[in-house]
């Protein structure tokens, strides 16, 4: 093994707890991680398919829950569920679907999804997530890019009409969709009622590293691209999450979460399929309130979120007590919390008003599958809450300098760079965008910041393109906002740059304040900044708000408060 020093130099390395590091000739430790091997106990990776994962699941657990869909008051059992599989990929089969066929869902979350879901994993199609807030053109592009030939989705999602815009993206040159199955119709239920096939010519031709599914990013500029991840990829990162939950078939994991993104559909529903757990759907979109309740009467085990689902649901259990107050949220004890930056005091209020002692916080990108590093149950409290834990089994990471490649010591922040078999095979059909993002040599370019401690534990300190550069000064908003966090009435921060004459740019903090708490200025956050945190990174601005423009998947779309800036700030 080398490092990215000299084309010459074969670094030596220091064993440690969590794995090594790699030790220049100069004696300085530099932040190249192999990650946990078989020999120090990791379970070696799967070999298997999606779908033969899923029938060795079904012979074991036959008749414990597999899904409940809370909103819908449905539920299946492994073999009820496996059967409807069987009978929804015997038709795509009979519809004269192959291997390597894409097949494309636009819903939010249901049990129908789950279904359509495993039948494409067992008979080899190419699973396509669409976004259920894309509009004509993304719908458009994402159909024509992919190749999908069936679609399966909701009538409709708030005020898009999801009929309409699939007859006005099948007339376009390109779009080549040859069946629409919309969920409830007689189609789909011919498709669950139909009868079973012997699909074994077809699941004996498929291999562990075919791509199985294409997760379109919710890019901040120009279209998405589509990452192409295989059965490896994403069977193995569902499996390890839940395993570092110590998840086992008694667990019941409630997943608000999108299953259009890998959050919802690899950590969500792979990982708990992956150990005969049950996967809980509170509603179809994320709603607080339907979430808690979802957790209390199916006795949760396990609760899912990005940040802000979390700081709504510790919000919504303050404020109400029609359940008790808070909820009788007793049975909870792990959860992940993910998708973007989790502040530390959120993750403590969830571990102590939510009993989730267990909970995990889980760092990647669509592109690795997602998860590269996690918290685990046993780290002390100050690594659980402050970091985002250690690399994942069967995993490398590094970090380095984003002008020259070159890897960085420990303590040093750089750019995050992963490598091994969470990466994907590639941006479907984007042979450019894809030399990219991975290296020769199979690193991939997360675009994130950090650094590493001793121990191996990463702390993310934000994005490359969110950094702030004030008068020379290069500023990470992650670092304003855990402070903001610190204010009593402050529930939620997302701190920007914007231009300035003088120093190039300035910061501005975008706040979401208490019920009931006074309106808080600048010169408020100043006056509370003031021995706390150095006076450059103080925010110049400070501007109140109830919401964040989102995504779907529950990130803070940065982007967009950067273009209302200047009209929130009077400049136009």
């Amino acid at each position: 093994m080398t490092t990215d020093t000299t084309e010459t130099f074969t670094p030596k390395f220091e064993a440690t707890a969590w794995g090594s590091i790699a030790i220049d000739e100069h004696g300085r430790k530099l932040s190249w991680v192999r990650g946990q091997t078989i020999e120090q106990g990791a379970p070696p990776l799967l070999t298997q398919t999606l779908g033969q994962m899923l029938r060795e699941v079904v012979e074991r657990y036959p008749q414990r829950d597999c899904i409940v869909d809370v909103y819908a008051d449905v539920s299946f059992t492994y073999e009820r569920f496996y059967n409807r599989v069987l009978r929804l990929a015997s038709a795509l089969v009979r519809q004269g679907l192959r291997k390597g066929d894409r097949v494309a869902i636009w819903s939010t979350n249901r049990w129908e999804w789950i279904i359509v879901q495993w039948a494409c994993h067992l008979v080899g199609l190419i699973l396509v997530n669409i976004n259920p807030a894309y509009r004509q053109s993304e719908l458009n592009y994402v159909l024509e890019k992919s190749g999908t030939k069936v679609v399966f989705a909701a009538p409709r999602f708030k005020d898009s009409d999801y009929r309409s815009m699939l007859n006005e993206a099948r007339k376009q040159r390109g779009v080549n969709v040859e069946h629409v199955i919309y969920f409830g119709s007689a189609d789909w239920f011919d498709a669950m009622h139909g009868e079973i096939d012997d699909l074994s010519a077809h699941t004996s031709k498929l291999d562990a590293d075919d791509a199985i599914n294409i997760q379109f990013t919710s890019g901040t500029t120009g279209f998405p691209k589509g990452a192409s991840l295989t059965h490896k990829n994403i069977l193995n990162n569902g499996f390890f999450v839940a395993e570092h939950q110590n998840i086992t078939h008694e667990d019941r994991v409630v997943v608000p979460v999108p299953f259009f993104h890998c959050f919802g559909m690899v950590m969500g529903t792979i990982g708990a399929f992956s150990h005969g757990a049950t996967v809980i759907i509170p509603s179809p979109s994320f709603k607080a309130r339907e979430t808690l309740k979802a957790a209390q009467v199916s006795k949760a085990t396990s609760l899912y979120g990005v940040p802000t689902m979390f700081i709504q649901e510790l919000e919504e259990a303050h404020d109400h007590d029609e359940f008790g107050s808070p909820y009788k949220l007793d049975s909870l004890r792990t959860g992940v919390m993910a998708g973007t930056s989790c502040p530390s005091k959120t993750m403590r209020d969830v571990m102590t008003k939510f009993g989730m002692t267990e909970v995990t916080i889980c760092y990647g990108m669509t592109e690795t599958s997602p998860v590269s590093f996690q918290t685990r149950a046993d780290s002390p409290e100050d690594k659980r809450v402050n970091t985002v834990g250690l690399i994942q089994p069967h995993l490398e990471c590094k970090l380095v300098d984003a002008s020259s490649d070159a890897p960085l010591g420990v303590g040093t922040q750089g750019e995050i760079w992963v490598r091994g078999y969470s990466v994907m095979k590639g941006y479907w059909e984007h042979e450019e965008k894809t030399a990219e993002a991975i290296t020769e040599d199979g690193w991939m370019r997360t675009g994130d910041l950090g650094t590493f401690d001793e121990q191996g534990y990463l702390s993310v300190t934000g994005r490359l393109k969110d950094m702030v550069i004030r008068g020379g000064e290069n500023i990470y908003p992650r670092e304003i906002e855990e402070f903001l966090f610190t204010h009593p009435d402050i529930v939620d921060a997302q701190v920007i740059g914007v231009p300035d004459e003088k120093y190039g740019e300035e910061t501005m903090a975008w706040i979401i304040l208490r019920d009931g708490a006074d309106p808080i200025t600048a010169e408020d956050i100043a006056e509370f900044a003031q021995g706390k945190l150095s006076r450059h990174k103080v925010p110049r601005y400070v501007y109140t708000v109830t919401s964040y423009p989102m995504t779907v998947s529950g990130k803070v779309r940065k982007i967009e408060l950067r273009e209302m800036a200047p009209r929130v700030l009077g400049w136009v």
